[in-house]
């Protein structure tokens, strides 16, 4: 199977995510134009026909059904728009997205209600256009995959972020550690407020693994190594290791190989992994997760002899 391509067209957005893995992009960054992302689509159709949309905000762009329609018009089967979900609160912005080519939506969900979900997002009313998103997407019939950024404000709430997807008839549930981004780790207030411990959720997370192996949803987890699951579960973690990926980002491209471990990424281990027996498909935790912790919590799976 050729590798899907995801394209960072900007990172411009109308969310003010505590959590953001993009921190102070936005401000920094260049936003692609729109023929440079045209370039991109027309050039690696050769190599994917399958492409991710996202951002930022990529549904905040004025060309996005443009760049929809000329995705579609390239060949590609599967283009997946990757956003927060607030604009899918107006139905013809869907079915528009939808007329152009869209056929495929990431949606972020980080709590069940508004009080948790809109805290962590930084906007009122978030929750409220997210969920109407839902409903008009489901009313159009079409394929939803939801994200959830795991913090310490929402792990207790998972459980309930997972009957929504179950509800709405959603077939898959990513779970991404929170990242500890330099406004975080300047702020130890706010890191004891939102950074989670494996430890501390580890329960939660194996809950909501074990609900998508019983209803048949697809969970995975990103920045989750394998020793901080059960052994239950890495079967899981292993079958969704590092997918063929190629993403473009401003003048860079990455190419992400399945079975073999990305560089760049925020990720690292430590000495003592490598008597791990997942050592080669495993990407360890954040970097800026264990400056903080240190490495105690992680502990090797050693194969028996």
């Amino acid at each position: 199977m050729k590798a899907t391509s995801i394209i960072k067209t900007g990172f411009q957005c109308n969310n003010n995510c505590v959590f953001c893995i993009q921190d102070n992009s936005r401000y920094v960054k260049k936003t692609m134009t729109t023929e440079e992302i045209k370039k991109i689509l027309k050039s690696n159709y050769q190599i994917s026909k399958e492409v991710v949309l996202t951002g930022g905000e990529v549904t905040v762009r004025k060309d996005i059904f443009e760049i929809v329609s000329f995705a579609k018009s390239c060949g590609y089967k599967k283009i997946q728009v990757q956003s927060n979900g607030r604009m899918f609160f107006y139905m013809d912005f869907c079915k528009k997205l939808i007329d152009c080519g869209a056929n495929e939506f990431g949606i972020s969900i980080h709590g069940s209600n508004e009080k948790i979900h809109d805290s962590l997002i930084g906007v009122k009313n978030g929750f409220k256009q997210v969920y109407a998103g839902l409903i008009n997407l489901r009313k159009l019939n079409q394929s939803i995959c939801v994200n959830t950024v795991v913090t310490n404000t929402n792990y207790k709430d998972l459980i309930n972020i997972f009957k929504i997807i179950k509800d709405f008839k959603i077939r898959d549930h990513h779970l991404s550690f929170l990242y500890i981004n330099q406004n975080i780790s300047k702020n130890k207030k706010l890191i004891e407020k939102i950074v989670p411990r494996y430890g501390k959720i580890r329960s939660y997370i194996e809950e909501c693994l074990q609900k998508g192996i019983d209803d048949n949803i697809n969970v995975g987890v990103e920045a989750f190594p394998f020793c901080t699951l059960g052994e239950k579960y890495h079967f899981l973690i292993k079958k969704l290791c590092i997918p063929d990926t190629v993403v473009y980002e401003e003048d860079k491209i990455v190419n992400f190989k399945k079975e073999k471990i990305r560089s760049d990424v925020g990720k690292g281990k430590f000495k003592k992994c490598k008597d791990c027996e997942f050592y080669n498909i495993c990407e360890g935790p954040w970097v800026n997760y264990s400056n903080i912790f240190g490495s105690d919590e992680f502990i090797p799976k050693i194969l028996k002899k």
